[in-house]
């Protein structure tokens, strides 16, 4: 197989003929990482009426005819969003794929006219948490407890005044 790079990832959205590609690469790092909770199992299960129907947005990362990654929107009400559910599959990270499922979940977002877009992390995701920061997300106090028992970290999209600040 030949290398990856950027330029030959597709970022396309939701569609049921990608099958189970947003559970299974989900899943996927949660086994490795942590282990699957009743509200991922919730979420997982059912994209189209957890995400899609309420007003969100699942994204795929496509190499060649293989999606290799995930990202959602999840809209919690008020302009706001959650960006969550963001998996790369092991064999193509760090080929800048999470990266660029990233600026396209802020893009979509933007388009979206949303006010406030956060997300909930661990800690022990390193570089993970490392990309969100580059992006232009910063820590902060959630405001209130997570529905993830995993959930150590909450950040909140502040942009490019992020990013100079």
């Amino acid at each position: 197989m030949r290398p990856e790079n950027k330029s030959n990832v597709e970022i396309v959205e939701y569609s049921a003929r990608y099958g189970d590609a947003f559970e299974r690469l989900n899943v996927e790092w949660l086994d490795k990482y942590f282990e699957v909770e009743p509200i991922d199992r919730q979420i997982l299960s059912d994209p189209m009426s957890t995400i899609i129907a309420p007003g969100g947005v699942i994204l795929y990362a496509r190499v060649e005819a293989e999606v290799v990654g995930t990202v959602a929107l999840k809209y919690a009400g008020d302009g706001v969003y959650e960006l969550t559910k963001m998996a790369v599959t092991e064999r193509r990270q760090g080929l800048g794929i999470g990266r660029k499922l990233l600026q396209a979940a802020i893009r979509r977002f933007q388009q979206l006219d949303g006010n406030t877009l956060y997300l909930e992390s661990h800690s022990s995701l390193g570089p993970a948490i490392a990309l969100y920061e580059s992006a232009g997300f910063c820590h902060e106090t959630p405001p209130a407890p997570s529905e993830y028992a995993r959930a150590d970290v909450f950040m909140v999209y502040r942009g490019e005044a992020a990013l100079t600040a």
